[in-house]
């Protein structure tokens, strides 16, 4: 005997939890991996046009850009000192008032 009823049960008790996965990976894309993904973008292209004078945030360490290298840059701090940083560890640019 056939039971049309008990056919559509159970492709309804299969579809729904792929449905809530589908709907969780969506909002999981917007909230989460969109919003993190523009905001590498902007900070990779503030870092490509990083230029000597900008003042820089890198670990805490609040400094001026002297010198642009391929992948580092050289930070002087208030006190006239220098030291050489990779261009990925500085988490923020503030383009020179000059």
């Amino acid at each position: 005997m056939y039971l049309p009823l008990a056919d559509a049960a159970a492709s309804q008790n299969v579809s729904q939890p792929i449905i809530m996965i589908a709907i969780f990976v969506l909002i999981s894309y917007f909230v989460l991996w969109r919003p993190d993904r523009k905001r590498r973008a902007k900070l990779q292209r503030l870092r490509e046009n990083m230029k000597k004078g900008d003042v820089v945030i890198a670990m805490g360490i609040r400094a001026t850009i002297d010198e642009v290298k391929d992948r580092t840059v050289i930070l002087k701090q208030c006190d006239g000192s220098k030291m050489e940083m990779l261009k990925a560890a500085i988490s923020e640019i503030e383009a020179s008032t000059d």
